[in-house]
């Protein structure tokens, strides 16, 4: 796997997170720990694209 395959992966993984963040917000029953868990995830994703960018 290439560094720019893996890159776009992350983008991709980056992406899922933010629009399942998105739906959660907006869903009553979710939970503040799963959001917040989702949001660290995404932060992990977003710092790795720009150490590999």
């Amino acid at each position: 796997m290439t560094v720019a395959s893996h890159v776009e992966e992350l983008r991709r993984k980056h992406n899922a997170l933010s629009e399942a963040v998105e739906r959660a917000q907006k869903s009553p029953g979710s939970s503040d720990l799963d959001i917040a868990a989702m949001k660290r995830e995404k932060l992990r994703l977003k710092e790795e694209i720009t150490r590999l960018s």
